[in-house]
């Protein structure tokens, strides 16, 4: 079976919430839902935490992951993004004799990743030769039929052509769920991107995304968690 690592990436410089990634989410560290999901995957030879911050890898080591070494201060600031971790972190271990075939960035505020999203994703993954794999979910409101506004709070329809097609004869659009990409090492490498163009999507239900960017965002998430667990319990 071929080699795979799941990557979490969690600085410790979060502004907007602070200690985002460890802050108590619904009676555990929200970082130890993305940690647990990887690991009860079964799918992972290594899940490992990239992180600049001893407090944060102290509580991945609590939960089972693994953070071999620390992330340097070039991919540590707000101008750094994921493309630039994910490389670090893959060149780090191919330093040291370790090569994967596949690897998962995971997010750290990802609490509605679950092990089976995780194994799915992967079948996916290696049975359709894709570059990478990810999940999306349906913009609530056709984009078609979006606006733009200027300075002046004057709107006007993004494609006027548009504007009197009803919603339903519309192309639904998709966005990323913001939670994990599951992609072949190799072509990652070599074309630098998360998302290219032989990316392949899971629809995912809006009830199982949040972007979790301020406070309010943080209570919407917990709201959707509890009706989930709920939800499950009931159809056991």
């Amino acid at each position: 079976m071929s080699k795979s690592v799941a990557i979490i990436t969690a600085r410790g410089g979060s502004k907007r919430i602070p200690r985002k990634n460890i802050k108590e989410f619904m009676g555990k560290p929200i970082i130890a839902y993305s940690i647990l999901a990887a690991l009860e995957s079964g799918v992972f030879d290594e899940v490992m935490v990239s992180t600049d911050d001893q407090e944060i890898a102290d509580v991945a080591i609590k939960y089972g992951a693994t953070v071999p070494f620390f992330r340097s201060k070039e991919t540590s600031d707000d101008i750094s993004n994921t493309n630039d971790v994910l490389k670090e972190v893959l060149s780090v271990y191919k330093n040291t004799g370790t090569n994967f075939k596949y690897a998962c960035c995971i997010y750290p505020t990802a609490p509605f990743v679950t092990a089976e999203k995780l194994r799915k994703a992967l079948k996916m993954l290696t049975e359709s030769g894709a570059d990478s794999v990810i999940p999306v979910t349906e913009f609530s409101f056709p984009i078609l039929r979006s606006f733009n506004m200027d300075k002046n709070s004057k709107i006007a329809f993004n494609w006027p052509e548009n504007a009197t097609v009803r919603s339903q004869d519309l192309a639904p659009a998709y966005h990323d769920c913001g939670q994990y990409y599951f992609f072949d090492v190799e072509r990652f490498l070599a074309n630098g991107r998360l998302v290219s163009d032989n990316t392949l999507g899971i629809i995912t239900s809006p009830i199982e995304v949040q972007d979790i960017d301020n406070e309010d965002d943080w209570k919407v998430a917990e709201v959707k968690y509890s009706f989930l667990q709920k939800k499950n319990q009931k159809a056991i």
